[in-house]
């Protein structure tokens, strides 16, 4: 642990068995609330296998994501975190890539402001039902849609485990974009319908929250 703190976090004890793809989603679903992440490189070679580094945009990310996720249970194998070895080959080739962005990265304030007013456009349509669905008395189980086709019960019970009074996820048969999560109590549920409103699982699908009808 007497690597310098840098962008790149470095997991291993990864379980091997999960697919790549279902892998990256996954890190990016649990690690993208401590930051932007830039990308997420996990390589399935014999030498790479049950690895993986999560390129954050800032320090203070990797961080928070290191401290707070140690020993997290990740496809039931506690995740092993470090700082990425800054001399990593594979890092600095990705480092090559994101090279260019220095020039772009200094008027970050700019940037940062017109994201989220990106984003809102792109939402704004769907706050419609999003309002009508707020109507709904607060209550224990969430009603969650907007969810990509890829979604698993695995995956939504990682992101929202990490609230308290978390009970259950149930998905919908035949319907990959909608599932229900449970909670203990509303003021719990709500605790997390607040913290995960709109968060992207994948880039293009931010997830929408509201109570379940009773």
């Amino acid at each position: 642990m007497d690597i310098r703190p840098n962008n790149t976090i470095y997991i291993n004890n990864l379980n091997e068995k999960v697919k790549k793809e279902e892998l990256k989603k996954s890190l990016y679903a649990i690690f993208s609330q401590f930051g932007q992440i830039l990308d997420i490189v996990a390589l399935k070679t014999l030498k790479m296998r049950g690895q993986a580094f999560v390129i954050f945009k800032e320090i203070q990310s990797s961080t928070n994501a290191l401290r707070s996720m140690q020993g997290f249970p990740f496809y039931d194998k506690p995740m092993r975190i470090q700082y990425s070895k800054t001399d990593s080959d594979l890092i600095a080739k990705m480092k090559g890539t994101y090279q260019e962005r220095p020039k772009k990265v200094r008027p970050a304030p700019v940037k940062e402001d017109d994201a989220p007013r990106k984003k809102k456009k792109n939402k704004d349509p769907n706050r419609v039902p999003g309002g009508a669905n707020a109507e709904q008395p607060p209550n224990q189980i969430l009603f969650l849609t907007n969810l990509p086709d890829e979604t698993s019960e695995m995956m939504l019970s990682m992101l929202f485990n990490q609230f308290p009074g978390f009970k259950e996820v149930r998905l919908v048969p035949n319907r990959h974009d909608i599932a229900f999560v449970e909670f203990e109590n509303e003021l719990q549920s709500g605790a997390a319908k607040d913290a995960l409103q709109g968060f992207k699982i994948t880039p293009t699908h931010a997830m929408k929250i509201s109570f379940a009808k009773k």
